[in-house]
């Protein structure tokens, strides 16, 4: 069986990763810890560690599909598996070899321990032209992209939104690209009562999400499906709830729970996220804006930006420094709640009774238009104490608190990164049927043939991933393999949105064509919630490494 012999292979190739994880964990480890400063000698060799990971996981989950969605041999899942595996075992090995090197493995060596497994016997074979003309054939004979492996339940969900991204969301959001606008409050209004912005809060609290029996992957399905229709009008407008009420969920008063759960669950109360700074990106624990304690709640000082969904928002979650001591660093931010009117502008400003001011503009960005990120400004801005999260017992832990929203945010992130490219994948797939050069369709030329397979592969791949972290999560698991489908998906969106651009030729250029959208939406993923570069650093690897010795990641 092919799989069988793909499954072989790939343990061969888990076997030197394993190698060289440790290699890289020795050589970071100091005085019994990870030691960031010793990562950061080998980045480049760090970063390939996460991403050969995260390969890695993808490779399992493809593994497994055609069993999963119960397809025989020479079917279109399996053929996808197959191609895929072996495009990325293509890759591994190419990364591999410097690390070889980095490891003092003589080339000849590690050319010897590849040939005798015969890894290039099967990636000429299942990466090969012919092999990809089979799977491309297939998909432009019957528009099949493969089964989902989705239960009733997940199926029904993805059914009903997927109509009401092509009903309502793809009719609005080629000119709400191009005239970056804001969001129609009929889609935000439609998907309140689908009860859109319940999938991930507890069912106790309004919301849809069983406690016993948590869900984590009709949320990713939901998001993949509206983000097929648009990242920037319907895809990323549950990912606001689902950050902001985790935080909560994690951490809140069972008066708070009680007070903003429900709110957000209904979507009566639309929400942003305020934790990136100026000059502190992805570094949260250098960041200064501070929230000072007054008569009855706190007064926050300072700039916010990248603020999405800030005009729309009633609330926004704000992590501040609540403690003034810059040596506590993330230990000594807390979260608050800051309540404001709403605005459809792409600029607000609102003054308190109080005497507080927040004021925000919409930052001009080349894509992801629509939800609009602000650069937001806060000056004596009062909110109460009962909007602390946590209360006083909440002190010092909002980093803590931020990050348990932010692991289902990349889940979302990287549903959000599927839906695109299957789009993408869609669109280049009708094009290269009906576009003619030459005297034939263009999907008749064996470089147009790979590149569609790729495509397919690597959507389906990305899209069994997250539904594999989202099962995880359904059991307080996954943080780690969260991280790696964000990490991967984000980075190789932009690849199959360039692909799918490219096979429109100079049209996919032109904005009258959906995909240079899609291209652009697809851009954003790497950087948001985290840029990939410190998600690879800071996050994976440093937990892989951690693995490899045994180690607590700290």
């Amino acid at each position: 069986m092919a799989l069988e012999r793909a499954a072989q292979l790939t343990a061969h190739v888990k076997a030197f990763y394993a190698r060289f994880e440790k290699y890289l964990a020795d050589k970071a480890v100091d005085a019994g810890n990870i030691s960031t400063d010793k990562m950061d000698a080998d980045q480049v060799a760090n970063y390939d560690l996460a991403w050969v990971a995260a390969e890695l996981f993808a490779i399992d989950e493809m593994l497994a599909y055609p069993g999963k969605v119960g397809k025989a041999a020479g079917s279109i899942e399996e053929q996808l598996s197959l191609f895929f595996i072996a495009d990325a075992l293509t890759d591994i090995l190419a990364r591999f070899r410097l690390a070889a090197h980095k490891m003092g493995v003589a080339p000849v060596a590690f050319e010897n321990e590849i040939q005798s497994a015969e890894i290039y016997t099967f990636v000429g074979e299942y990466s090969s032209e012919p092999f990809a003309k089979k799977i491309a054939d297939n998909l432009a004979a019957n528009k099949d992209f493969g089964a989902y492996g989705l239960n009733g339940d997940q199926s029904m969900m993805a059914d009903t939104f997927r109509k009401f991204a092509e009903g309502q969301v793809k009719p609005i959001a080629e000119k709400v690209h191009r005239q970056d606008l804001t969001i129609p409050d009929a889609i935000i209004d439609g998907l309140s009562e689908m009860g859109c912005f319940g999938l991930s809060i507890a069912d106790t609290y309004g919301g849809f999400q069983s406690e016993a029996a948590p869900d984590h992957t009709s949320m990713a399905v939901v998001t993949e499906e509206l983000s097929r229709g648009s990242v920037g009008v319907a895809g990323s407008l549950i990912t606001r709830p689902e950050i902001v009420a985790k935080a909560i969920s994690a951490g809140g008063t069972e008066a708070q729970k009680q007070k903003w759960l429900p709110l957000l669950a209904s979507g009566e109360k639309k929400c942003a996220v305020a934790v990136t700074e100026p000059d502190y990106g992805s570094d949260v624990a250098g960041m200064k804006v501070a929230a000072v304690k007054v008569d009855g709640g706190w007064k926050i000082n300072g700039v916010k930006t990248w603020c999405t969904f800030a005009g729309m928002a009633d609330v926004m979650l704000v992590l501040a420094r609540t403690n003034p001591d810059l040596k506590l660093k993330h230990k000594g931010l807390s979260i608050l709640l800051a309540e404001k009117p709403p605005t459809r502008d792409h600029e607000f400003d609102y003054k308190q009774p109080q005497g507080g001011r927040c004021h925000g503009k919409a930052i001009a960005t080349i894509g992801y238009r629509g939800m609009h990120s602000y650069e937001v400004v806060f000056e004596d801005y009062f909110v109460p104490d009962e909007n602390l999260i946590g209360g006083e017992a909440g002190l010092g832990k909002g980093f803590y608190l931020q990050m348990a929203g932010f692991a289902g945010g990349r889940l979302q992130t990287a549903a959000r990164a599927t839906g695109v490219m299957q789009a993408a994948i869609e669109k280049a797939l009708q094009y290269a049927v009906d576009r003619k050069i030459f005297g034939k369709s263009i999907i008749a030329y064996g470089i147009n043939q790979y590149k569609i397979a790729k495509m397919a592969a690597i959507t389906q791949a990305v899209r069994q991933m997250t539904y594999k972290s989202a099962r995880l999560m359904d059991k307080h698991e996954g943080s780690v393999e969260a991280s790696l489908v964000k990490f991967y998906a984000c980075r190789i969106s932009e690849w199959v949105t360039r692909e799918a651009l490219q096979i429109h030729g100079g049209m996919g250029y032109a904005e009258e064509y959906e995909v240079s959208r899609l291209f652009v939406d697809a851009r954003v993923f790497s950087i948001f919630e985290g840029a990939e570069e410190v998600l690879a650093l800071r996050v994976i690897a440093r937990s892989l490494l951690a693995r490899a010795l045994g180690l607590k990641a700290a």
